[in-house]
């Protein structure tokens, strides 16, 4: 029986191990691509646990974020990083591991001097541009914003803002400094007007809610494990 037992274990754990990953995530400081591969900081946790957890059919994808999301939403064994955990979403995934924690901040540009934002409720007179399906758009509607702009990515959302389509955008320190770098400009032409505190949020990686328990938890065991082991440096 102790062998049967031993083989049926076996067995399970080569199923949970040879099933196909997929993680999906957006354009971020943390998250892009380079040389034609999906790296960045957070990138290399999310590989450095799938690897521990032993999955070795693993695919890693870019995307506009409100396509990630949908994906994660619906389909199984989708692994979507970096994912604010919120009251909202709390039981439409399944957290696998924090990464990191993030501020924002709403960013005009420098001459924009029409645009005087010392509180929130400030800045609810002006267009913001956001991201659909993104915690900040959420975090804005719960707060009485009335003059949302979406977009389907970081890009579009920070070129609105160039152009004069959106008189704010909320981004972290370390998003505003990439897209300057990626859009040739001076970091000079943007200002923080206000730290959104109460938006700071702990980002995850996260399996879509259909995922199989058993794949979910041999990645949140393999995550812990690195992390306790000293093997990843903290993402800031």
């Amino acid at each position: 029986m102790r062998v049967v037992f031993a083989l049926v274990l076996v067995f399970a754990t080569a199923a949970v191990q040879a099933q196909a990953i997929q993680a999906v995530t957006e354009d971020t400081a943390y998250t892009y691509l380079e040389h034609g591969r999906v790296s960045g900081p957070a990138t290399e946790h999310v590989r450095a646990a799938l690897t521990r957890a032993g999955f070795s059919d693993v695919r890693i994808d870019l995307y506009p974020w409100a396509r990630a999301y949908a994906m994660a939403e619906s389909q199984p064994n989708v692994l979507i990083y970096l994912i604010a955990r919120t009251p909202e979403r709390e039981d439409r995934f399944k957290w696998a591991g924090e990464l990191m924690r993030i501020n924002y901040h709403l960013y005009k540009l420098t001459a924009r001097e029409d645009v005087v934002v010392d509180s929130l409720d400030a800045a609810r007179r002006y267009r913001v541009g956001v991201m659909r399906s993104d915690v900040r758009q959420q975090y804005l509607q719960r707060n009485g914003f009335a003059h949302l702009v979406e977009s389907s990515g970081n890009d579009a959302n920070f070129q609105k803002l160039l152009a004069g389509r959106v008189d704010l955008v909320p981004l972290p320190r370390g998003d505003a400094a990439r897209l300057c770098r990626k859009f040739g400009i001076d970091c000079a032409t943007l200002t923080p007007v206000l730290a959104l505190d109460a938006l700071t949020v702990d980002l995850y990686m996260a399996f879509s809610p259909s995922t199989d328990e058993a794949v979910v938890e041999r990645l949140r065991r393999a995550y812990a494990a690195l992390k306790a082991e000293g093997h990843l440096v903290d993402i800031d």
